[in-house]
């Protein structure tokens, strides 16, 4: 069992920065891919980003490549999303999920272990 709780979120203007990030504890946090996703209003929850267990590997979604950064700190159990130049579309709960594989993944159904979401609002 994996526990996963995500922090950082608020209110941005456009243009600017947050940084999200999810701590994990129980099962060896090193061994997961982590991912990060996000559901607008009245939309479904996509793919945002995710990073293998050696943070060697990472993967984006088009609308946030060149913005967002995903990384990982397996020292303290912790896996961040730093997301730049912020416009409204970004704005949605952005969730955190473990994926129990080498690989990163985009299918949001490879991921059993999700956080609870953290509300990101970008005002235009």
């Amino acid at each position: 069992q994996v526990q996963l709780v995500e922090s950082g979120g608020g209110l941005m203007q456009a243009g600017g920065s947050l940084r999200l990030s999810c701590a994990a504890s129980g099962r060896t946090f090193s061994s997961f891919t982590m991912g990060w996703f996000r559901q607008a209003p009245g939309k479904e929850r996509e793919f945002v980003a995710a990073v293998t267990w050696s943070g060697r590997y990472t993967s984006y979604a088009d609308p946030v490549k060149g913005r967002f950064t995903i990384s990982r700190d397996n020292a303290k159990n912790t896996v961040y999303l730093q997301m730049n130049s912020l416009n409204a579309e970004d704005t949605g709960v952005y969730y955190c999920a473990a994926h129990n594989a080498p690989v990163v993944s985009k299918d949001i159904t490879a991921y059993t272990y999700w956080g609870q979401g953290t509300q990101v609002t970008v005002s235009s």
